[in-house]
């Protein structure tokens, strides 16, 4: 799977004293040896400072003690002190703000969210986070489509003006370009998935005679091309804020694809997976991922014997539609391949 995505930064939240706790039979699982201190520094993740702390990073909201004084609680900075206490015999990690550098010329200056220590290193997925989105074969099909630029030129760019064939709706006059991408299939039902619209930019109606439009490129991320097509503008918030949880329910599912089209999978690769909204998943959901156990053969008595499955690494959700869902490895203990299997950790 091609990276066609634009970016947008996203900033760090954790579950806060307003968001309901979620139940989960799992508790959290402290390390043997587990500092009592962290000092939050530039280039610190939620999720690193998590499993600093806990075997299982993401079961941090169940031990974070809110301090309802501060201003924006669930927001760390760098210079933040995160400290390791017991109440009543549970763990409890408090933090501790005087840590924080603020500048005072001309006047003090509060900290903005973008501030703030990221959840997961955004940097590998700045790029999916975008406009690009997942259709169905007739929304694509039956989409108007790019017959030319301005003079019959095949390649467009922003500020050029194009010719686009079919039916534009009425009233809508921003429309994004799209070009096909990978489609995908449940590999247990054999249910279509969906088609990844690849994001190619965004273009202004402007004229419409008989079915023939005339449309101006305000923003292209790569050059447009005769055969693109054209769907409405789509007002879908893109989360921007993770929390990292269990799913609510049981749910397993399928690694579909690997961005860029490998097979094999590392630590901080974006992977698709065969579940979605529909199933209950949503951005920040935390899943393991399993490698299935071969089969070898005994020696001794000469049966065919099926290995267990071994647990291979973790993900978390960050952009979720209908039916799939991108994830991001966040930890990868062996060799991760497409057609494993996630469930809840």
């Amino acid at each position: 799977m091609k990276k066609h995505f634009s970016g947008l930064l996203a900033a760090l939240a954790l579950v806060t004293a307003q968001i309901p706790a979620i139940t989960h039979a799992e508790e959290p699982e402290l390390h043997e040896t587990v500092p009592a201190t962290h000092t939050v520094v530039k280039g610190d993740t939620l999720w690193d400072i998590a499993g600093s702390f806990l075997k299982n990073p993401w079961m941090w909201p169940e031990i974070w003690h809110v301090n309802a004084q501060i201003s924006n609680p669930h927001l760390i900075y760098p210079g933040d002190l995160i400290r390791l206490i017991y109440m009543d015999g549970k763990p409890r990690l408090t933090l501790d703000t005087s840590g924080r550098v603020f500048k005072l010329s001309p006047k003090a200056r509060v900290l903005s969210q973008e501030e703030a220590i990221e959840t997961i290193p955004l940097d590998a997925i700045n790029a999916f986070l975008s406009r690009s989105r997942m259709v169905t074969d007739d929304q694509l099909e039956g989409a108007p489509y790019v017959l030319a630029g301005m003079d019959e030129h095949l390649i467009v760019g922003a500020g050029d003006r194009l010719y686009a064939r079919g039916t534009f709706e009425e009233g809508s006059r921003v429309y994004g370009v799209y070009r096909r991408g990978e489609s995908f299939v449940d590999p247990d039902t054999g249910e279509k998935l969906g088609v990844l619209a690849e994001d190619m930019g965004t273009a202004e109606l402007m004229t419409s005679e008989r079915d023939i439009s005339t449309l101006k490129v305000v923003r292209s991320t790569e050059e447009i091309r005769a055969g693109d097509r054209m769907l409405r503008h789509e007002e879908r918030a893109i989360e921007s804020t993770f929390y990292p949880s269990a799913p609510e329910s049981e749910v397993k599912g399928v690694i579909l694809a690997v961005e860029k089209g490998l097979h094999q999978v590392g630590n901080l690769d974006v992977v698709v997976i065969n579940r979605g909204e529909r199933e209950g998943i949503a951005p920040g959901t935390v899943m393991a991922i399993y490698k299935r156990g071969g089969k070898i053969r005994d020696r001794v008595t000469g049966e065919s014997v099926l290995l267990p499955d071994e647990r291979a690494g973790v993900l978390m959700v960050f952009r979720v539609f209908d039916k799939v869902s991108l994830g991001l490895v966040l930890e990868a203990y062996r060799g991760i391949s497409v057609s494993d299997y996630v469930q809840n950790p």
